[in-house]
């Protein structure tokens, strides 16, 4: 698929664009300069013609950003990759010394070109936009990315350069593995060393990443979307806007993904807001694997896996039955297991098992351990069925459902979890009257 990247200095507009182009709000939009740091995709389409694009840091030298050479990085990753480049720039301000190094960087690369003029609101304006002519990179298109006026024309524009043999690829609903956890636990870090590239920002400061990261993984027969989220502090310590935006996408990526790898740091071990977060996963219904990172860097007996994996188990009671791997990112250490483990949870979360094969199994358990009597009364169960969901639900069907206690709901599903593989993914039994 074609690739489209919005480039520029700080501040000139280019994630309002691309969320206005994509047509929703992926990109954190702030008055802050340096808010957008990783490369950022989404899709767009236009007279029936699909394609990507991709927004980008703000391109600075010598700013007090001490993400500067990183973001830097990213902006040319963008430009290497795509085929034709949004060179943004802002009316108000005409042409910067930054302008002037990021079009010379341009012609260099020698990549189709369309130079957009931000901001231009009023027509009065459109004839400020003849400055940048100096730029030597041809007309520039006016656009007001706030209101969304000439994009229509830009549109057009990025068409008429688009290489004719790219074909839209067929949208497949392929799984969304989201890497979630607390700041600093080494979420980018597994996205880069699972992807073999520097696709994020990779820092010691927390609250590098801000924006969700989507990128496709199709490697060793494995193919998914793995998104990389930033970091979840607790909401008292939330105190920019940025970061609690940032927060709000990382709860919208687990509310729209299949499983979610929660990270640990092994040298803090699990905190409060770990469990905030594994709680989270749960009442979304997702699939989870719990990975233990920087487990190098702890000193080790005959038996500390097998200590830490009891006690990870039992804060995490009631539902504990979760894969736990513990590795080492720096060292690439049990990194693909993680992969393989996520797949898996995926595959039991889709498990549909037929009503004949669940009553076979399930009602002799019943037969032989009926649910206790209240108040002289006898619990009957009849039959029993998993639900049409997309998630793993089961229904129970008796004479006296209220009367049925939350101790024998666990022994069901504790049975239903050794008999059929339903590791990492959390199941909701009902009982309902005959």
């Amino acid at each position: 698929m074609s690739l489209v990247a919005i480039v520029g200095r700080p501040n000139v507009g280019k994630s309002t664009l691309f969320n206005r182009l994509v047509g929703n709000r992926q990109a954190i939009v702030d008055a802050t300069a340096g808010t957008t740091r990783d490369r950022h995709y989404g899709k767009t389409d236009w007279n029936g013609r699909e394609f990507s694009i991709i927004d980008t840091g703000g391109f600075s030298v010598n700013s007090d950003d001490v993400f500067e050479d990183e973001i830097r990085r990213q902006v040319m990753l963008a430009i290497e990759e795509a085929d034709v480049i949004l060179f943004m720039v802002e009316v108000g301000t005409g042409i910067t010394d930054l302008d002037m190094m990021m079009a010379e960087v341009l012609r260099r690369a020698k990549k189709r070109t369309i130079l957009v003029c931000n901001k231009v609101d009023n027509y009065e304006l459109i004839y400020s936009s003849n400055d940048f002519y100096s730029l030597g990179l041809g007309d520039p298109y006016c656009i007001s990315s706030m209101s969304g006026s000439g994009t229509g024309d830009l549109m057009d524009e990025i068409l008429r350069h688009l290489p004719e043999d790219c074909e839209a690829e067929e949208q497949e609903e392929l799984p969304r593995i989201t890497i979630v956890g607390r700041p600093n636990v080494g979420k980018s870090s597994m996205t880069n060393a699972l992807l073999g590239q520097e696709r994020n920002i990779v820092t010691n400061i927390a609250g590098t990443t801000r924006d969700s990261i989507h990128t496709r993984y199709n490697k060793y027969g494995m193919d998914f979307y793995l998104v990389d989220t930033a970091g979840m502090r607790k909401k008292g310590k939330t105190m920019e806007d940025l970061e609690f935006y940032s927060v709000m996408r990382s709860i919208r990526a687990i509310e729209a993904s299949d499983v979610c790898v929660l990270m640990l740091d092994a040298q803090q071990g699990l905190e409060s807001q770990d469990l905030n977060i594994h709680n989270l996963i749960v009442r979304n219904r997702k699939g989870c694997v719990i990975v233990v990172n920087k487990w190098d860097l702890i000193e080790k007996g005959n038996n500390t896996m097998k200590e830490w994996r009891e006690a990870l188990e039992k804060r995490l009671s009631p539902f504990n039955d979760i894969p736990i791997i513990f590795t080492s990112v720096l060292n690439k250490q049990r990194i693909l297991d993680v992969l393989q483990t996520a797949i898996r949870v995926y595959q039991s979360r889709k498990r549909r098992i037929s009503t004949s094969e669940f009553n076979d199994f399930v009602l002799p358990i019943i037969e032989e351990t009926p649910p206790p009597t209240v108040k002289g009364k006898y619990i009957r169960i009849k039959y029993a069925m998993q639900l049409p969901t997309p998630t793993p639900q089961f229904v129970f069907f008796c004479n006296l459902p209220q009367y049925i206690r939350e101790n024998y709901r666990r022994f069901l599903e504790n049975n239903i979890r050794q008999h059929w593989d339903f590791s990492g993914v959390p199941i909701q039994i009902y009982f309902r009257q005959k």
